[in-house]
C-alpha cells in the first residue's frame, strides 16, 4: 500500500473485491487440550514456534523494527534449538518423516518479519505450499538465513517444498522431546501433533 494516508484510501476504494483462503490448524495447547484456531497467512512448528514466544515475550518488541528484531531472535533461538523428529502426511500421499527445524505450513508469502519463507504460495489457490527446513549444519543454515528474505531458497539442499490441501504433522518416537511448538500468524499457543486445513474462498478482502 501507499505511504501516503490519502493514496492509501484511494488504492483501498478502487480495489476490486478478491476471494481468498484461510487456513485451520487443530493443535495440543499448552495445558494439554485439543484446541483450534484459524489463520490466513501461515501456521508453522519447530524453530518458528519458539521464535514467536521469544519474539512477544522480548522488552523491545515495538521499540525496534520487527525484522531485526525476529533476525536477531531467530538465530539465538536456532543456537539453542534441537532439532525434532517429525511425520508429515499431506493430502493422501506417502508420509514423510523428517528430522526437521521448521514446518510452513503457508498459505501467504512471508512471516517473520519479511522472511519469504514460500515463495510460490498465493492467497487465492485453493491449496497450501509446505516448506521443510530439515537438519543440517547450523551454523551453514544460519548463514543461508539471508536467502529466506528474497525467497531465493528453492534449490537449497536442506529444503522440501510439497503442496496439498491438508496437511498432518505429528511427532515420532518421544512425544515430549518431539513436540514441536506451533505458530499461527505470530503467536504459539501450543503444539503438534497437528492437522491443517485449507478453507478455499474464505473471506473476501479489497487489496
Amino acid at each position: 500500500l501507499p505511504h501516503d494516508i490519502d493514496a492509501t484510501l484511494k488504492h483501498i476504494a478502487e480495489a476490486k473485491p478478491r476471494k481468498v483462503d484461510a487456513g485451520r490448524i487443530c493443535y495440543i495447547d499448552d495445558h494439554g487440550a485439543l484446541a483450534s484456531r484459524h489463520f490466513i497467512n501461515i501456521a508453522s512448528l519447530g524453530l518458528s514456534g519458539a521464535t514467536d514466544r521469544a519474539v512477544n515475550a522480548d522488552k523491545r518488541k515495538g521499540k525496534v523494527s520487527a525484522k531485526a528484531l525476529f533476525f536477531w531472535r531467530t538465530v539465538l533461538e536456532f543456537i539453542r534449538y534441537r532439532f525434532q523428529d517429525v511425520r508429515i502426511t499431506v493430502d493422501d500421499g506417502a508420509p514423510v518423516e523428517a528430522r526437521m527445524a521448521l514446518v510452513a505450513v503457508a498459505n501467504g508469502k512471508f512471516f517473520g518479519g519479511g522472511m519469504m519463507i514460500a515463495p510460490d504460495a498465493e492467497l487465492g489457490d485453493g491449496a497450501f505450499d509446505i516448506v521443510i527446513l530439515r537438519a543440517a549444519s547450523k551454523l551453514r543454515l544460519i548463514l543461508d538465513i539471508r536467502l529466506l528474505y528474497g525467497g531465493r531458497h528453492r534449490n537449497h539442499p536442506a529444503i522440501t517444498i510439497l503442496r496439498g490441501k491438508k496437511v498432518v504433522v505429528e511427532p515420532l518416537g518421544d512425544v515430549e522431546k518431539n513436540g514441536a511448538l506451533v505458530d499461527i500468524d505470530g503467536e504459539s499457543p501450543g503444539r503438534i501433533p497437528a492437522t491443517f486445513e485449507i478453507l478455499p474462498d474464505a473471506l473476501t478482502l479489497r487489496y
